[in-house]
């Protein structure tokens, strides 16, 4: 399976329009717009997966770039989610002690 990143998405852009663009390299899974936890507001970028590894090559490489909505997409394989538990170093929040 090959997770896709696409970024510089306009805050318009609909899922079926990400899925309609990539649908023609290949076989969409699923397609996922992030929006902000707070307000449900689109951040501007979503990922797309698709099951074939070479078929989402072969889209990163077609849609890099490709204007959508007015916006020229980011396109690349997505990275792993950094592991954010080793941060900070103290000892959390609340938990000071006078």
């Amino acid at each position: 399976m090959k997770n896709i990143f696409v970024g510089n998405l306009s805050f318009g852009a609909s899922e079926e329009a990400v899925r309609a663009l990539f649908a023609t390299h290949g076989t969409v899974d699923r397609v996922s717009i992030v929006t902000d936890r707070d307000s449900g507001q689109p951040r501007g970028f979503g990922f797309v997966e698709m099951a074939d590894d070479a078929e989402g090559d072969k889209a990163i490489a077609a849609v890099n770039g490709v204007d959508l909505d007015g916006r020229a997409l980011n396109v690349n394989e997505a990275r792993p989610k950094a592991d954010r538990s080793s941060g900070g170093g103290g000892r959390g929040f609340g938990t000071k002690r006078w």
